[in-house]
């Protein structure tokens, strides 16, 4: 009864093969990040049964031996941010395209590493008598909610072949049925695009100019000022627009400013790390005044899961004045540090959240330099703009608040850390 049992076994579901190819593959990076096609070697070991029945549904595996690239030298891959999908393709006495998808498992991957794809599975419904090949085909891989496209470039050898014994009631090997049943494509990853909800209109209009002295006014609202931004990465460029709004606080001869991101224009693309994401502004100072402030807020406390918005506490300073007058403040250049990356956001033209009536303060912002570097601002002229110090940073009266920061560069540079050349095919970048 065993020995008949066991030759039962090897009839319905053989023993599993494994078997490894190597073909030449060209690698095509997410459009706009300004990467080139990388050509590259893709090592892949097909395990599927050696034998089956027509009428089995049979598990099929991809496991990646070799990726057709490395790690390029842009930023570091966080652990479980890259995912791989493809298409493994049956021929002999059935024809299907089998889908094929591995989970978003990967190590941390350094700049220069070697890409790490996980182990990719799939089902094949055995339709017909005869023998089946496996040949791996094209692939894509997801990182960070951005696709690069591999294929290959030469004819791939069969990696693995089924014979299949007829069933009751299956065709012959004669007249293959094409319409294997396979598991369902994989679906379209999520887009990296920024939002394109229309920005809010202005909640707040400018305070009354005021000195601080006549009338006691200490608090000052600036509007809602809508800024259009051009964001550089290391690897491009990304435009978008955020609602901005800066007030202030009379502290002494100088102010309290606080600046606001109040609407998120991306959410996260993967789960990001909390003390990952560090913002900071300069808030440009015009009319009597000139330089700028640098505000800066604490890094995230808490991570960011995949989907949500990215946010931050307002960005806080302090502003002494270097001219008495009426004094505007404007968004300046935005700059976010996140994951090893800096982006830098300059804003594509200047507008005016809000008016003060300032009287000189010693070691005051200038235009004649003669600024404090404890804001870390720039005067116009070539000094050091803002003096007084740094205040206090938190999260404020106003909460965590959206923020423009990772938009522009990040989703797109992480998405394009994908593939380039294996050493000895000319590694390009």
């Amino acid at each position: 009864m065993l020995a008949g049992a066991a030759a039962l076994l090897g009839v319905t579901a053989g023993q599993a093969q494994a078997a490894e190819v190597s073909y030449a593959t060209t690698c095509v990076p997410p459009a706009g990040v300004g990467l080139p096609e990388v050509k590259g070697t893709t090592k892949v070991e097909i395990t599927a049964p050696a034998t089956a029945k027509a009428g089995d549904t049979v598990d099929v595996v991809w496991k990646f031996t070799q990726a057709a690239s490395r790690n390029p030298d842009i930023i570091d891959l966080p652990a479980d941010s890259v995912q791989p999908s493809g298409t493994l393709r049956a021929a002999g006495a059935q024809t299907a395209d089998i889908a094929m998808r591995g989970p978003r498992q990967n190590p941390a991957i350094p700049k220069g590493g070697a890409m790490v794809l996980s182990t990719m599975k799939g089902t094949l419904k055995l339709t017909a008598a005869g023998r089946v090949t496996l040949t791996p085909d094209a692939y894509v891989v997801n990182a960070m909610s951005t696709d690069t496209r591999c294929a290959p470039t030469e004819p791939v050898q069969p990696a693995a072949t089924i014979t299949v014994t007829a069933g009751e009631g299956s065709p012959s090997s004669g007249s293959p049925d094409p319409s294997g049943s396979t598991s369902p494509s994989p679906p379209s990853s999520p887009s990296g695009s920024p939002s394109t909800t229309p920005p809010a209109s202005p909640s707040a209009s400018p305070s009354p100019s005021g000195t601080g002295d006549g009338g006691g006014q200490t608090d000052f609202t600036g509007k809602v000022v809508q800024v259009p931004y051009t964001c550089a990465s290391p690897i491009g460029e990304k435009k978008a627009t955020s609602p901005v709004q800066i007030n202030a606080r009379k502290n002494g001869g100088g102010y309290d400013l606080t600046a606001q991101f109040e609407k998120s224009v991306m959410d996260s693309p993967i789960d990001i790390p909390a003390h990952s994401v560090k913002p900071s502004l300069q808030v440009v100072l015009g009319g009597a005044d000139q330089g700028s402030v640098k505000v800066t807020g604490p890094a995230n406390a808490a991570p960011i899961p995949s989907g949500d918005p990215i946010e931050i506490p307002d960005l806080t300073g302090t502003y002494r004045p270097g001219a008495t007058g009426v004094s505007t403040l404007s968004p300046g250049v935005l700059t976010i540090e996140a994951l090893g990356t800096t982006t830098t956001c300059t804003p594509d033209s200047s507008q005016v959240s809000l008016t003060l009536d300032t009287t000189e303060q010693a070691s005051g912002a200038s235009g004649g330099g003669n600024g404090s570097s404890s804001s870390g601002g720039t005067a116009a002229g070539g000094g050091t703009a803002a003096g007084g110090g740094l205040a206090e940073t938190g999260a404020g009266d106003h909460g965590t608040l959206k923020a423009l920061g990772l938009v522009a560069g990040t989703a797109v540079l992480l998405g394009a850390a994908v593939f380039t050349f294996m050493p000895g095919r000319g590694r390009l970048r």
